[in-house]
């Protein structure tokens, strides 16, 4: 009924840059809060950053000053750009929406299938 499918991960180099995206579709009411976070193996999902339907942000302390989230709205897509990349942001990038869908009542939170975004030394 829902997918959120991401977009934009990949190979890169220490200092590069790479932009993902992420479309939510289906049976969609409205879209609260959407987001990004990743995860490492042997290690628990962390949140990388947040955006609310009015735009207001929240980054994780590591990413603040080289991430940037942003959406749009009318395509239910949420966009991550990600600036000066680390090996340490090596990771699965996974996206994540707070969504109503028509005929419901309740927010639910909704995940993406992830993409692999690797950073070469």
């Amino acid at each position: 009924q829902v997918q959120l499918v991401e977009s934009g991960g990949g190979l890169v180099q220490a200092g590069e840059s790479l932009r993902l995206s992420c479309a939510a579709s289906g049976n969609i009411f409205s879209v609260n809060v959407m987001g990004w976070y990743r995860q490492t193996p042997g290690k628990q999902r962390e949140l990388v950053a947040t955006i609310t339907s009015i735009s207001t942000t929240n980054y994780a302390d590591s990413v603040k000053g080289r991430f940037t989230i942003s959406r749009d709205n009318a395509k239910n897509t949420v966009y991550l750009q990600m600036n000066s990349l680390k090996p340490e942001d090596k990771a699965v990038y996974y996206c994540n929406a707070n969504m109503r869908l028509i005929g419901g009542i309740y927010y639910g939170t909704y995940w993406g299938q992830g993409t692999q975004v690797t950073v070469s030394s």
